[in-house]
């Protein structure tokens, strides 16, 4: 049965990897981006029914128009993942801006929220659906020079945890750990040994057939993709 996905962060990394297996096993991607140029691309390789939007998923406007119009053209999608986000430049907590914070935050944390504002109410509706939001292993531990980013993901353990309970009957939110693996993200914060990892290429093999398992009786349990 082919499912109605929808993806934050498709142009590149985790996005890209899971947008292209997705579609590949013949399910339908609605997908986000920030970048007009990798939304382009991702329209000229992928056709439809598949559907890609620029939008910025801090700006609430952008995402309550995304929401309207996608909720007009298809069903509620059948899962949501949230899995745009950014790391910030290894640093101690002092060191870092309050520029740099505030973006982190807005993306990892707010821009979860307004995606599931907006897309959530019509899942609720229908009383089904998987909301996965993307945490880290650094949700559910600490580590120096990257506070910001586990601060991040620690809400998101703590908001999906919370959704899962006010969910009704027949749907799931997941807090899910991707594992480690080899992105841009992970050029940031690991250097030249980011190059050890999965690439997400090789990732998304197994991660879009575990996502794809995940049922109801799954909500509010916190999963890892098993790598």
């Amino acid at each position: 049965m082919t499912k109605l996905i929808l993806i934050t962060g498709v142009s590149r990394g985790l996005g890209f990897a899971m947008t292209e297996h997705f579609i590949h096993q013949g399910h339908t991607v609605l997908g986000c981006a920030r970048s007009s140029a990798a939304i382009e691309e991702l329209r000229q390789k992928f056709t439809t029914p598949n559907d890609f939007t620029v939008v910025d998923v801090t700006n609430e406007q952008q995402v309550e128009n995304w929401a309207e119009h996608l909720l007009n053209k298809y069903q509620p999608p059948d899962i949501l993942i949230n899995n745009a986000g950014i790391i910030n430049h290894p640093a101690p907590l002092w060191q870092v801006t309050s520029e740099e914070f505030s973006q982190l935050i807005d993306i990892n944390i707010k821009g979860v929220f307004n995606i599931i504002s907006h897309f959530v109410p019509a899942m609720v509706k229908n009383k089904r659906g998987i909301i996965i939001n993307f945490s880290s292993g650094w949700g559910r531990s600490g580590s120096a020079q990257v506070a910001p980013y586990c601060a991040s993901k620690w809400a998101i353990e703590g908001l999906t945890r919370s959704l899962a309970q006010e969910l009704p009957s027949g749907m799931a939110a997941i807090p899910l750990n991707p594992g480690i693996i080899h992105t841009d993200m992970l050029d940031i914060s690991f250097g030249e040994e980011a190059a050890n990892y999965t690439p997400a290429s090789e990732w998304a093999l197994k991660a879009v057939p575990f996502i794809l398992k995940l049922q109801p009786t799954d909500n509010g349990i916190p999963l890892t993709v098993p790598i």
